[in-house]
């Protein structure tokens, strides 16, 4: 077992570089980049009561709603054959395009690619055509049907509106393939792939979906937006789902400089994924070995991390797991720890892609986000929460770190460019 601060990096393992040129985001808390982190900084919440159906007869009535009428940023044409999530990753991949100033139509055939995170597919469309088949019959079923539930079609959609016929996929997990999305985007771009297209838009705010996520036993049953969700707290109670996520544009420093960009948010310096040992086994979680791969990766020791985006599961068991994991990588209080989600609910596939956007964000403007809504810390003595407002800080590096349902661990090492 290694000390806190000494991973071992082995001299001779290759790394590769892959940099990202652009963001989008649609978060509940704000719709776009500029929007969600100033929003993010003065520690708004966009966790609210549902809207979208009455869940008054529901265990669990909170949730982070995206604000958005997607009619106002897509073709009329592609609504009626696409969920509410592929509206959200549609809008999130035209501001990442623009903001990377790329335009795949215009580069070399097979040359730019798309990897997305799912953790169940369209479910409100699949429900509403359900709902026609058995009401009124299955002549009334959509055609759409057959593809708009599908847990690639994000990544199918994506790559039709912009052309982008290279390398294509979905990682099925949620929180944890988040991160697993940017990391296979990486090795494309490593054997050659100009640019990818990679994270996570999720969300399933319908009464189907609702059911299952409730059956999980970890959600919040709480009705106060801001006593719902607290992670690393004494009145942790689980977590509050909600919807959106980030897309990020990864390519070469290579291709980016042939590109013209003069802009570079930041490295994808390293990453890892692992699986915790079966339920009952008295082997260690799994999260601590991927943190720890993850910085063998970006070949860098511990001591040089300087913000911890943290998956913050929100229930005591599993946040104790974190704390336990983060103190053998890192020792106690040696780093800075945050988790932004407490202003959006965790986002099934989208929430770590979001937490990447908000790390490469904070290293760009030097000041770790806010965690907020958390009155009794619980683990003061273990790890240094960043609190109710920002911090200003000098950051070179950022861990990201998720967790999926299932035993899923997946950790992300970003650097500064430059």
């Amino acid at each position: 077992m290694t000390a806190p601060g000494t991973v071992g990096i082995p001299r001779s393992r290759a790394t590769g570089t892959a940099v990202v040129t652009g963001l989008g985001v649609v978060a509940p808390n704000g719709l776009g980049v500029a929007e969600y982190w100033a929003a993010t900084l003065r520690g708004e919440s966009g966790i609210r009561r549902i809207t979208r159906f009455d869940p008054t007869c529901y265990s669990a009535q909170l949730a982070g709603e995206v604000t958005v009428d997607a009619a106002r940023h897509l073709p009329g044409r592609l609504l009626p054959q696409t969920d509410r999530m592929t509206q959200l990753a549609l809008i999130a991949a035209e501001e990442a395009l623009a903001d990377a100033g790329a335009e795949p139509r215009r580069m070399a055939d097979y040359a730019t690619g798309v990897v997305t995170a799912a953790s169940a597919g369209g479910f409100e469309f699949g429900q509403r055509e359900l709902e026609a088949l058995w009401s009124r019959g299955g002549a009334y079923v959509s055609a759409y049907q057959s593809f708009a539930w599908f847990y690639p079609v994000n990544t199918g959609q994506i790559s039709i509106r912009h052309a982008m016929r290279g390398p294509g996929s979905t990682v099925i997990a949620e929180q944890a393939g988040g991160l697993d999305a940017v990391a296979k985007a990486r090795r494309h771009v490593r054997d050659g792939t100009a640019l990818m297209l990679a994270g996570g838009v999720d969300g399933s705010l319908c009464p189907w979906a609702w059911v299952c996520m409730t059956r999980s036993g970890r959600i919040s049953q709480r009705t106060d937006p801001g006593r719902a969700y607290l992670p690393f707290d004494l009145d942790a109670a689980g977590h509050v789902p909600g919807e959106g996520g980030a897309l990020l544009v990864i390519e070469s420093p290579h291709e980016a400089r042939q590109r013209g960009v003069d802009r570079i948010y930041g490295v994808v310096a390293g990453h890892a994924a692992t699986f915790d040992p079966r339920p009952g086994s008295t082997r260690e979680p799994g999260l601590r070995r991927a943190i720890e791969l993850a910085l063998i990766d970006a070949r860098l020791p511990a001591r040089e991390v300087d913000v911890v985006f943290a998956d913050a599961a929100g229930t005591a068991a599993l946040d104790r797991v974190e704390v336990d994991a983060l103190t053998a990588v890192f020792g106690p209080r040696r780093v800075p720890v945050t988790a932004p989600k407490t202003m959006t609910g965790r986002l099934l596939a989208g929430g770590a892609p979001l937490d990447l956007a908000a790390a490469l964000l904070s290293m760009r403007d030097s000041v770790i986000p806010p965690t907020v809504h958390i009155e009794r810390p619980a683990f003061t003595e273990a790890i240094d929460l960043v609190g109710a407002e920002p911090r200003e800080a000098s950051l070179g590096t950022a861990l990201v770190i998720a967790r999926g349902q299932g035993g899923f661990n997946s950790a992300m090492v970003l650097r500064r460019a430059g």
